[in-house]
C-alpha cells in the first residue's frame, strides 16, 4: 500500500473536512439563520434547497471519513495485531487514535441513527405530525450539539500520538 496510503490519507482528511465542516455550519451558521428566516416567513428555500443537499453531503461525508479511517488503520499492524483492532482496543501507540476512532464512531451513529431520521421528518421526507416534528427538532438539535462537542477531542486524538511510529 505504498502509493495508496497517501491517497487514502488525503481522501480521509477531505471527507472529514466535509463532514465536520458541515457539522459546524449546521450548528454555528444554519441554526441561527433558519430561526431568523422562520421568523421572517422565509425559511422555505432553506428547507427545500439547502438542507437536503447539505445533509446528503454531511451523512455520506461521515460514512466516507469513517470507512477511509478504518481502511487506513486496517492496513497497519501493532505487535502482530491488526491496526484497527489495536486502535479500537486502545493498544499502545494506537490508543490516542483509537480514542479518536471511538469518538468518530459515536458521531457516525448519531448522524445516521438520530440526526438523519429526525431531519427527514423536519424536511417533510417522512410524514410527521407537528408534535412529532417538535420532538424530532429537539432530538436532531441535541445529537448535533453532542457531535459538535465530541468533534473537538475527536480531532485532537486523531492527530495526537506517535504518528511517526504508526503511519510510516
Amino acid at each position: 500500500m505504498e502509493w495508496q496510503e497517501p491517497i487514502f490519507k488525503w481522501l480521509h482528511v477531505l471527507a472529514g473536512i466535509m463532514w465536520i465542516g458541515l457539522l459546524y455550519f449546521f450548528n454555528f451558521v444554519n441554526a441561527a439563520a433558519v430561526k431568523e428566516a422562520t421568523a421572517a416567513g422565509e425559511a422555505g428555500p432553506i428547507s427545500k434547497y439547502i438542507m437536503p443537499r447539505a445533509l446528503l453531503y454531511f451523512r455520506w461525508g461521515a460514512v466516507a471519513t469513517w470507512l477511509l479511517g478504518a481502511a487506513l488503520l486496517g492496513s497497519y499492524t501493532y505487535n502482530g495485531m491488526n491496526g484497527i483492532f489495536a486502535a479500537l482496543g486502545l493498544q499502545g501507540a494506537y490508543a490516542p487514535i483509537g480514542i479518536g476512532a471511538w469518538l468518530g464512531t459515536i458521531m457516525l451513529i448519531n448522524v445516521w441513527g438520530i440526526i438523519w431520521p429526525n431531519q427527514k421528518k423536519l424536511l417533510g421526507l417522512v410524514p410527521a405530525t407537528d408534535e412529532e416534528k417538535n420532538k424530532a427538532r429537539r432530538a436532531a438539535f441535541l445529537a448535533s450539539r453532542v457531535n459538535t462537542m465530541l468533534s473537538i477531542p475527536m480531532l485532537f486524538f486523531m492527530v495526537t500520538g506517535p504518528s511517526q511510529n504508526i503511519f510510516h
